[in-house]
């Protein structure tokens, strides 16, 4: 079986070019940077792996919208090995993944500092008895129940 979950951060915005042909295709390109179990190694520094991932179709066009440097995302697919010969000659060999879901990891609210939701937000002040407390000036009528 050939699965792949991974979880990171966009090392740069998506790159998205368009298939030619009878069905223009959206193809998506990025990278992301996934922290190893152990963030430090031996000298000090954070460790990382940087994944090449592709993604097709709607998951590209959606990549191209909505995905920026720096986001936290979840993906699933498939890895595709393959290879080609440079302009000097040289075999080159490739590793990716072929994105088959892709999702956000974080919240709206806590995904990009300054987030106005996340500014206005007011935290729910709860009873002792777990029940919330309804706020003052809120009718009887804008309730679901009497």
């Amino acid at each position: 079986m050939n699965k792949v979950i991974l979880m990171g951060r966009l090392t740069r915005d998506p790159e998205v070019r368009y298939s030619t042909g009878e069905r223009s295709m959206a193809v998506a390109r990025y990278t992301l940077a996934v922290d190893r179990r152990r963030r430090v190694s031996n000298d000090g520094e954070q460790t990382a792996d940087f994944i090449p991932c592709v993604a097709f179709d709607k998951s590209g066009e959606f990549a191209e919208k909505y995905f920026r440097q720096g986001m936290r995302v979840l993906i699933s697919g498939r890895i595709q090995t393959g290879s080609y010969t440079n302009k000097e000659g040289v075999k080159v060999y490739t590793t990716e993944v072929i994105i088959e879901e892709q999702e956000f990891a974080d919240s709206k609210a806590g995904a990009a500092p300054g987030n106005t939701y996340a500014e206005h937000a007011k935290p729910v002040q709860v009873n002792n008895d777990g029940f919330m407390n309804i706020p003052d000036g809120v009718e009887d009528e804008g309730l679901p129940f009497n």
